[in-house]
Formats: C-alpha cells, structure tokens, sequence
C-alpha cells in the first residue's frame, strides 16, 4: 500500500515538473511571438544617388619600353685603351669622347704621310713652273700631279683612320655600364658600353586585329608599370604597323610617351591603354555599395513600401568597368536611383532603414569628385571605340 501511495506522489511531482516545463516554454514562445509581430525598428544606414558619368572607353594591352635611339657603343678599330672619358650612368651629349685607344703609332705614320705629301706638293708645284716652258713632258707633269693626289688621299686616309681610336656618343643618351677597363686591348667591335637616349621613349604593344580601328597614330595612351605603380605615364600613338602578324593575328602598335625624370627605361613590362577619341556617358557607384552572394553582384535599392516607410530592397547588378572607387553599373539599376552606400551588412530583403546621411543625397559624382577629377586618366577594361 505505501508503495502504491509513493508512486502516485511521484507521478503528481513528476507532473507539476513537467506542466511547469511546458508552461514556461508556452510563456516565452507567446512572448517571441509577440516581440516578431512588432514592426522592427529602422537601421540607419548611408546612401549614394545613381547619377551618370563621362567615360572615355580603353583598349588594355602589355607591352615593352623601348628607347627611341639605343645602341650598343662599340670600336671600329683595334687597339689598347688609353683614356676612358665617362663614368657608368652618366648623361652624355652627341660628340662627347667615351674612350680613347692608344694612337702613338698612328700618329707617327700622319707626320710621315704629312711629309711625303709636302714632298709631292713641292714637286708639283715645281713641274706646274716648268710645264709652260716646255721643261718637261705633259706625263713627267701628269705624274707629278698624280703622286700628289695620292699622298694627300693617303693623309686623309690615315686622318680618318686616327679619328677611330677616338670612340664618341653617337646621340645624346644615358651610358649603361662600362664594358673595357684601362690598358685592355680590343678588338674590332668589341662592346664598350650600351647608350640609350631615354627621353623621350616608346612603348611598343599589341592589339588584336579586331581591334584596330581603336589604335589610329594620334590617339592617346595610358602607361603603368610595376616600379611606380600609383603613376601614370601620358603619350600618345606615333606609328601602327600595315600588316597583321598571321602567326598571332595582332597588330603592332607603338606609342611615344615624355619621360623627363627618366623613370621608364627600356625593357621595362608596361601596362597601355589605348584610350578612345570620344567619352560616352555610364551609371556609376562606390565600390563599397556593392556586395557579392552566388548570383553575383548586388545591392541595397532603397525605396518606400506601402506605409510610405523606407525599405531596403536586394537587387541584383550587372558591372562593367572599374575606375578608382567607382564601378561602372551596366544592369539593374537606372539613374537617380538611391541605394545604401554604408551599413548593408546588417541588412535583410525587405528591412526598414533610416537615413544616417541625412536626406540621403550623397551622389556618385561626389565619390568620383573624390577619386580622380578626371574620369579618362584611370584604368578600365573595356575595348576603345
């Protein structure tokens, strides 16, 4: 009997526990239920204005620095270094002396072709005196004559092989590295060292064929390399090879840029863009209005729902070209449209927000303003037109 008694004691408790479980569970579930019927307050957030931009379209290309006039100095004659007039880097002007070989024994054979040549002269001139008289023969005086043009070629002869030991820059330039070393003999066309003239300076590149109505010579370029990445180099297209490489089926460009701090050097990677002769007119907005899910790019379109509350709507875009902070908007979205510039993370589908920047009419052009003034001197990606 007491058994029995304990077993219901139990079970009463048992109950209580567990209605008391369940009571408590249905109180805060009615009190969830309560707090999600309630309108949800508005996130503040930032917005940027859809507006549109002038855009100038470019063609991308890589390509190569190449110096107008670079050469490889070198000597025409043998012999042995006795003067090295330059030190490595330097700038040099045409006609400027870089080397100086060892001249003593041609020197010595000037003075002696020098003095067969007066030698001549005075016989000459001698045979000019007696010719009229009838003192010699027209071919004693034909001799005469020919001996002295003979020495005065010789003279010149050696003159012009004197004036090789003497090595000069062919055009003003920079000097790369020395080659020779002083008392070193060298042979004909031996490297001396390399002359570049740096200033102003090509880029060679190339573009599809497609795509050559975009690169007619008199268009403008863009140049960025890798050393001073934050710099851009301004020039414009000097040449377009005639005909397309078949194996490749490009076309070779070549434009030249103004490089007065010599920044660019030959052989330098380049990144070109060809820039197109007319701007067109796009959509653009902050990069940081955009977010990514799996279909891609999109953003937060503010509008106002039923209640005249404003609301933020996902929207899916297509983007387009890139410059600085701003992304070029080419679907979805239409001009004057406002959409959250800051504070989207914390957004949901459909979510009231409140404007944090006031009355919200914070433009792309602002951000552009701030990003570079002039739209056709950033990087894009689409091809010229």
């Amino acid at each position: 009997m007491k058994i029995v008694v304990r077993l219901i004691v139990i079970l009463i408790l048992l109950a209580l526990v567990l209605g008391g479980i369940f009571g408590w569970k249905y109180l805060k579930m009615q009190e969830m239920a309560a707090q999600q019927s309630q309108p949800q307050p508005p996130v503040p957030v930032e917005t940027v204005q859809l507006t549109t931009d002038s855009w100038r379209a470019e063609l991308k290309s890589v390509g190569s620095m190449r110096a107008i006039n670079g050469v490889a100095v070198s000597n025409e004659v043998a012999g042995v270094v006795s003067e090295i007039d330059f030190e490595s880097g330097q700038r040099v002007s045409k006609g400027d002396i870089l080397v100086r070989l060892d001249d003593s024994v041609d020197q010595a054979a000037l003075a002696a072709l020098e003095a067969q040549a007066r030698l001549t002269n005075e016989t000459f001139r001698r045979y000019s005196d007696l010719l009229p008289r009838n003192a010699i023969s027209q071919s004693q005086y034909d001799e005469a004559r020919a001996n002295y043009q003979a020495a005065r070629a010789d003279v010149a002869q050696q003159r012009a092989q004197l004036d090789k030991k003497t090595i000069r820059a062919p055009f003003d330039g920079v000097v790369g590295l020395r080659q020779v070393d002083f008392g070193e003999y060298i042979a004909v066309g031996t490297p001396i060292v390399d002359l570049n003239m740096l200033d102003p300076i090509y880029v060679d590149y190339s573009v599809p064929e497609k795509q050559l109505g975009s690169v007619q010579a008199g268009r403008n370029v863009e140049v960025r390399v890798a050393a001073f990445p934050e710099e851009v180099f301004a020039g414009e297209i000097e040449a377009v090879a005639p005909a397309v490489d078949e194996s490749s089926r490009t076309l070779d460009v070549r434009a030249k840029l103004v490089n007065p701090d010599q920044k660019l050097r030959p052989g330098m990677f380049a990144d070109v863009r060809t820039l197109a002769s007319e701007a067109e007119r796009v959509l653009t907005l902050p990069r940081t209005a955009l977010a990514f899910n799996t279909y891609g790019d999109y953003v937060f379109l503010v509008t106002p729902n039923d209640q005249d509350q404003l609301t933020a709507k996902r929207t899916q875009v297509t983007t387009g070209r890139t410059r600085g902070d701003q992304v070029e908007i080419v679907e979805g979205l239409q001009a004057g449209d406002r959409v959250v510039a800051v504070g989207q993370l914390r957004l949901r589908d459909g979510q009231p927000v409140s404007l944090a920047n006031g009355d919200g009419e914070t433009t792309s052009d602002d951000s552009q303003e701030r990003a570079d003034d002039d739209s056709a001197t950033t990087p894009g990606e689409e091809a010229a037109g």
